[in-house]
């Protein structure tokens, strides 16, 4: 039976696999992004000309079927952003989602439909893709939890890519109990943090806090409190000496090369047509063909080993995930492009040292939804699920 699709998260609402029945997740339904194989289904990644050039997947991706084989039930395709290379919700082609808690306002991107499915009460949870907060931004948007895993920690076999070396595989759900659950499915009961535990160093990132927005950041504080409490001990802590802007100018030059080192001969081939925003962005991209990028390739390697010796095992920085609510639809080019670079400086942290991050949803100044977020040790994902299940539930 199809889901209802009010919200319009779906590009494809009749698309129904059927779980085992049993197991950890018997019983409940999820709705899987459209970069995900599914047998039979034609995925779009959000752009025509790439639905119109690719076949049909031939089998499940390798999630899919670990979802499906844990009981749970897939109930549709949602929709994303062109080829997920955006954080806005926007899609020149197929239309915006609508924000349930925010109607006015943009979902966020590219995992918009995912995260509106679960907002709306359509299915249970969401499977999205994460490279440079494509997951994190829409929960946070949309009033959500959502979950970018340690990089390389969940199989991405039959997942369309973006820049593989940040792309990762995340979840979104309505509840953190949910958010661990999927989490020992898809990452494995024998994973590294899998123990449990409470995580010990709360680290108060003050470059992170001062990007957000002055009506958003007492109510994110109120949030902060409340992990304090449940830690053993938090404190400020400078994290990015360089600053995040250049911390985003090193992401942005990573992940542009490797998406068009992806992305960039079929474009040439296909010639496909993109919206403007998206258009300007490969334009942009194509420009670092060639290009000597080992400086930004030894700052990486330098901002991993710092963050990760940091953080060890029981160790987190706390964060807001985005600089305040969503921008309203329709915005201009240019307020849209302001935003989205206030939001990848604080998410290319995690992204850069391959950290798993947790988002939790916020009520912020007139109702609107914020996030606040926790980026975890390496490895230690599920360690931070189960901690935030039992710290945020308090709430």
């Amino acid at each position: 039976m199809a889901v209802h699709n009010s919200y319009g998260a779906f590009i494809e609402p009749e698309l129904e696999v059927t779980g085992s029945g049993s197991g950890k997740l018997g019983g409940l339904s999820f709705a899987v992004k459209d970069v995900f194989a599914v047998a039979g289904h034609h995925s779009s990644a959000g752009n025509p000309d790439w639905l119109r050039s690719h076949p049909p997947s031939a089998a499940h991706s390798a999630v899919v079927s670990m979802l499906l084989q844990s009981g749970a039930t897939l109930r549709g395709a949602t929709h994303t952003d062109e080829l997920m290379y955006s954080l806005g919700g926007e899609n020149y082609h197929y239309g915006t989602p609508v924000n349930p808690l925010a109607k006015d306002r943009i979902p966020g991107g590219s995992s918009s439909g995912s995260a509106v499915a679960v907002a709306a009460g359509d299915v249970d949870f969401a499977l999205g893709t994460d490279t440079g907060g494509s997951i994190r931004v829409p929960s946070a948007y949309c009033g959500v939890y959502g979950f970018r895993p340690t990089h390389g920690a969940v199989e991405m076999e039959g997942v369309i890519p973006l820049a593989p070396g940040f792309d990762t595989v995340g979840w979104i759900t309505a509840c953190p109990e949910l958010l661990l659950r999927a989490g020992e499915v898809l990452l494995g009961a024998a994973a590294p943090g899998s123990r449990g535990g409470a995580m010990g160093r709360l680290h108060i990132a003050p470059e992170a806090w001062a990007l957000a927005e002055e009506d958003s950041a007492a109510s994110l504080r109120n949030g902060l409190q409340l992990l304090q409490a449940g830690a053993g001990w938090s404190g400020a802590t400078e994290i990015a000496p360089e600053g995040l802007k250049t911390w985003m100018n090193v992401f942005r030059e990573l992940q542009g090369a490797e998406i068009w080192a992806t992305h960039g001969a079929w474009i040439e081939r296909a010639q496909p047509l993109f919206g403007p925003d998206i258009a300007a962005r490969f334009a942009w991209a194509a420009g670092l063909a060639g290009q000597d990028h080992s400086r930004a390739l030894r700052m990486r390697g330098e901002i991993a080993a710092r963050l990760r010796q940091l953080l060890g095992e029981d160790g987190c920085i706390v964060l807001p995930t985005v600089p305040g609510p969503a921008p309203l639809r329709g915005g201009d080019l240019a307020q849209l492009e302001q935003n989205r670079s206030g939001a990848m400086m604080l998410s290319c942290i995690a992204g850069l040292a391959g950290l798993p991050q947790v988002t939790l949803p916020v009520i912020g100044p007139a109702g609107l939804p914020l996030g606040l977020s926790l980026i975890g040790g390496h490895g230690q994902d599920l360690r931070l699920l189960s901690w935030v299940r039992e710290i945020w539930q308090q709430s």
